[in-house]
């Protein structure tokens, strides 16, 4: 995919500003998303992610192909919200957090495996929306498109170390959040799965 990414960059940068359509529909819904876990408002996510291809399209001669094309422009989409939420002056809703051991975190872990897989995606993604925008855009990009520590510091301009201990703490927030919202559900399951 990234070599098949190239060559409608380079067919951009020679003039054919159609290529640029490929290339908008292949990650149109990934940026959204992102844009959308940042900014919490679904029309700001929408002016957001135009604004990053429009970006991503005038400075494309200057992507040099060191990263993905993909991290390239997770990097543009994360900046624009990053200037959208100043521009705003938008306050993060922090979640309180409990202490929680990695015990704990691996128990929840397990009770997810017994929802359905699609519903088990369905509760984290509406779960991972109640985060703090950089947690649900770091979660999001970690765990539904399983970018490498490598690739998400070079998006968010952190190091990967600072990427390790940002992704744990917010894995602890999501842990809360979960355990509030499924354990009902994780019971009534067991309570079906008795009788």
């Amino acid at each position: 995919m990234t070599t098949n990414d190239q060559y409608y960059i380079n067919l951009i940068i020679n003039g054919d500003a159609n290529a640029f359509k490929v290339l908008v529909e292949r990650y149109k819904d990934l940026v959204f998303t992102l844009t959308v876990r940042m900014l919490k408002n679904r029309e700001e996510a929408e002016e957001v992610a135009q604004d990053t291809f429009i970006k991503a399209y005038k400075s494309l001669n200057k992507f040099k192909g060191d990263s993905k094309f993909s991290t390239w422009i997770y990097k543009i989409a994360y900046n624009t919200c990053l200037d959208r939420l100043k521009k705003n002056k938008k306050h993060f809703n922090d979640v309180t957090i409990d202490e929680f051991t990695e015990h704990q975190l691996k128990t929840i872990d397990n009770a997810l495996d017994n929802l359905e897989r699609k519903e088990r995606q369905q509760s984290i993604q509406d779960c991972i929306a109640l985060l703090p925008s950089d947690a649900s855009f770091l979660l999001t990009l970690y765990y539904f498109e399983e970018q490498s520590l490598e690739e998400i510091s070079k998006v968010m301009g952190l190091t990967p170390n600072n990427v390790k201990v940002k992704l744990f703490r917010s894995r602890k927030k999501l842990a809360t959040i979960l355990k509030k919202r499924l354990e009902p559900e994780i019971i009534e399951y067991y309570e079906r799965e008795r009788r």
